[in-house]
């Protein structure tokens, strides 16, 4: 964070300094997990429905934590305390303050994307685009929310040139409340899909709190012209549309997969180029287009920045990772989310790399979120399944059982889908039936615990 002193700090939460020097300066790390604080940093005590950050405060005096935001004061400790009513409000309060004051040097560029799928792997296509130009900040794991979002916002310094934000979406408001007072100068809409559909209510609900972001941007909305829904959002600003559209202006001509990667042709207001990615997907291919839009908008070099994509490994751990089994099969673990879109589009992948002469073979778990969507959903999947001719399905989990009976009900398989009720023993009966030059896809949301037996069977530690 940028050095403040202790009253900047109150004034900028609206609290009340009751323990310390309210001209004591700090700039440390900035977090509400009291594990990830070194000394020096700042501390925000979150008060949960399972958990009181206020408990830990004594911990934190002794390690030379500087500065505690709190809703409940503990005067017998020499740690700094600013007192707030609310201490998730007054982190989103102090996040805009750094920003506007980071913002008032003229040179700092902030990116917002939101989109019910690829907004991880946008994001760290741009980061490692950016990076190329300039300092820059970027969230890591899912840092989209509340907590998540500003967060990235305190990790600002001085310098910092760009800063990228994920905007998820937590029902209808969400994305406002992040938006109204973080303003992304280039806003980006990867696609409106079923994430969260059940939690809010059908997928128009989704468009609605997706949308929310537009009103907020400042300079340029990057839209996917693909999606109807996202094309339809109303700006009066400048629009940049990317896909396969003939109109986009980054469009996108073809795309391929190995298991080397995806090759993708693309066009940028009618100049060509091509990258050679190693992340797997047809989906990526968008997800760069967007990326490209972004940087054509920022006047960056487009070569220099598919130069920087194309030597990502992966976009994170556990999605879309290649993982190389020592026994000969190869693994793609995307197993840290799972919508029905994201699954489409993880199964079109291993259909596609199935073409190419390997044997291929589905992991299905538990797509979360559903709601009253959830078994027709689930149902679609297992007979996508079929349709797409995989080899070789296993459904593990009860509440991802009804994969597998779709599949098994489309009426062209004789046992080719396996139910297991539970991860406990998945290992050994799905290992035992995996061949040397198999392609295998595991794929679930975060809850089904599936990314550590994709880790497993490709026999990373």
């Amino acid at each position: 964070m940028i050095e403040l002193s202790l009253a900047d700090i109150a004034g900028a939460v609206s609290g009340q300094l009751v323990v310390g020097d309210p001209n004591l300066r700090v700039s440390g790390i900035v977090d509400t997990d009291s594990r990830k604080l070194t000394a020096g940093g700042i501390f925000f005590a979150k008060l949960g429905a399972h958990e009181n950050g206020h408990r830990y405060l004594p911990d934190l005096d002794q390690r030379g934590i500087s500065l505690a935001i709190v809703s409940e004061p503990n005067l017998e400790l020499s740690i700094a305390q600013i007192l707030v009513p609310d201490t998730v409000a007054a982190l989103a309060k102090l996040a805009e303050y750094v920003l506007n004051r980071v913002r008032e040097r003229g040179d700092l560029k902030v990116i917002g994307i939101t989109g019910s799928n690829g907004k991880t792997s946008t994001r760290a296509m741009l980061q490692a685009a950016l990076e190329r130009q300039g300092k820059t900040i970027a969230p890591v794991d899912s840092y989209n929310n509340e907590v998540g979002l500003p967060l990235t916002v305190l990790k600002l310094q001085l310098d910092s040139e760009f800063l990228i934000l994920e905007y998820g979406a937590a029902g209808l408001g969400s994305i406002e409340r992040l938006a109204r007072w973080s303003r992304p100068d280039i806003g980006v809409q990867l696609k409106v899909g079923m994430a969260h559909a059940g939690e809010f209510g059908g997928i128009e609900v989704t468009a609605r709190i997706k949308a929310e972001l537009m009103e907020f941007i400042g300079s340029a909305a990057v839209l996917n012209f693909d999606d109807p829904r996202v094309r339809d959002f109303a700006y009066s600003g400048k629009r940049l549309g990317f896909g396969f559209a003939d109109d986009a202006h980054v469009r996108l001509i073809s795309s391929q997969i190995t298991l080397a990667g995806t090759e993708v042709e693309l066009a940028v207001a009618g100049a060509r180029y091509s990258s050679q990615l190693k992340i797997l997907g047809e989906h990526q291919a968008m997800n760069l287009a967007a990326t490209i839009a972004v940087i054509d908008e920022l006047g960056l070099d487009v070569s220099d920045a598919l130069a920087a994509v194309s030597e990502l490994d992966m976009a994170e751990r556990w999605r879309m990772q290649l993982l190389e089994s020592p026994d000969g099969y190869a693994v793609i673990n995307d197993a840290y989310n799972a919508s029905p879109d994201s699954m489409r589009a993880a199964l079109q992948t291993l259909a596609t790399l199935g073409r190419q002469g390997h044997r291929t073979v589905a992991i299905l778990g538990e797509m979360a979120e559903l709601g009253e969507f959830s078994s027709q959903e689930h149902d679609a999947i297992g007979r996508l399944v079929v349709r797409l001719n995989i080899d070789q399905l296993f459904v593990v989990g009860a509440n991802a059982k009804l994969i597998h009976m779709g599949a098994t009900q489309e009426g062209s398989w004789d046992g080719e889908s396996q139910f297991i009720d539970s991860i406990n023993g998945a290992f050994e009966t799905i290992r035992a039936k995996l061949m040397p030059g198999d392609v295998v896809l595991v794929k679930a949301s975060n809850i089904a615990g599936l990314r550590f037996l994709g880790d497993e069977l490709a026999g990373v530690a």
